[in-house]
């Protein structure tokens, strides 16, 4: 696909639109390419037919086919501002970190401690310095989301089609996330779900917490022991649905919060989790499963501790195992 320039262009454009892009809503796929463009602006600029596919008016949900030529008025728009470089040290751990790739996708175990993508004061995120890191890749983009705190599984596509059907795998529910984390207390074998609605909230400082509220959006995850030590218990969560940091919150809920977790659990039980050595959230996406983009067939990654979370773990299994089927 022919890119479209920056800055003040006083001729129409015309763009070969790819079939990487099929089914995405024009509206959309501007909205993503003109960066710094008002959306009034935008859909402006379709309603008065000065945006056209193949030299006809189209309306904003029209869905991309592929081959089409979109035509482009004369604009303005600010020039890109890329992020900075990757340093040499990021850079090794995010190569080192490709636990899977093929043509359609990568999986990566994201170190914690990196933010998935920009924004909000962060220049720099994994997906930013993937692009970097990989100049001729055409597409680059983000499956899903990880808290900043949080290791383990992120996929990336690199195929608008690939992108597609993983999203639908997403909303079909026919992906499958596994975390584990290390809960505060003995976490009971026969508690395996908590459904509990949960609700956005911003305090005044603008952090966003997450509360259960009977107001809030359906939330499901079911929760399996691992092991148990003397204080804490390892166990594996599976999302159902998908709403932002569900198994925290849910962890809090059903009254074991995460060890290192320093929006959702207390002071107090932090500062006794660092004596054990977790000085970051103890939550780890362990393995994703779905199937395969281009083959249908179903392809399943997983992703080893990082060095913080292995040590605790050893620790406390040299102070001795306790059943798991006791309660």
């Amino acid at each position: 696909m022919s890119e479209i320039e920056t800055g003040n262009t006083s001729a129409v454009q015309w763009v070969q639109l790819s079939a990487d892009f099929k089914g995405q809503r024009l509206d959309n796929f501007l909205l993503s390419r003109l960066k710094g463009m008002p959306k009034t602006r935008i859909y402006s600029m379709m309603r008065k037919g000065e945006i056209r596919i193949n030299r006809k008016r189209v309306k904003p949900d029209y869905r991309i086919e592929g081959g089409e030529e979109l035509r482009l008025p004369p604009m303005r728009l600010p020039e890109r501002e890329g992020p900075p470089p990757v340093p040499a040290g990021l850079g090794e751990r995010i190569n080192a970190a490709v636990l899977y790739e093929d043509d359609a996708l990568m999986v990566i175990n994201k170190p914690s401690g990196l933010a998935v993508h920009g924004g909000s004061g962060i220049n720099l995120g994994l997906i930013e310095s993937l692009r970097q890191l990989r100049p001729d890749a055409k597409m680059l983009e983000l499956v899903h989301r990880l808290d900043r705190d949080t290791s383990g599984c992120i996929l990336v596509a690199k195929k608008r089609s690939a992108l597609r059907q993983m999203h639908e795998a997403l909303r079909d529910g026919k992906m499958k996330k596994t975390y584990h984390a290390l809960v505060f207390g003995r976490w009971p074998s026969r508690r395996q779900h908590v459904n509990a609605p949960l609700k956005k909230n911003e305090l005044q400082s603008g952090e966003r917490m997450v509360k259960v509220d009977d107001e809030g959006k359906a939330s499901l995850t079911e929760f399996k022991v691992i092991e148990r030590f003397a204080d804490y218990t390892l166990v594996a969560a599976s999302p159902i649905t998908g709403r932002t940091h569900q198994i925290r919150v849910h962890a809090q809920f059903a009254g074991h919060s995460i060890a290192g977790d320093q929006k959702y659990s207390l002071d107090e039980d932090n500062r006794r989790a660092r004596e054990i050595g977790v000085s970051r959230l103890f939550l780890h996406a362990a393995s994703i499963g779905f199937p395969h983009p281009g083959t249908g067939k179903w392809l399943e990654v997983s992703a080893p501790y990082d060095e913080v979370l292995k040590g605790v773990v050893e620790s406390q299994r040299q102070q001795g195992f306790f059943p798991i089927n006791t309660d």
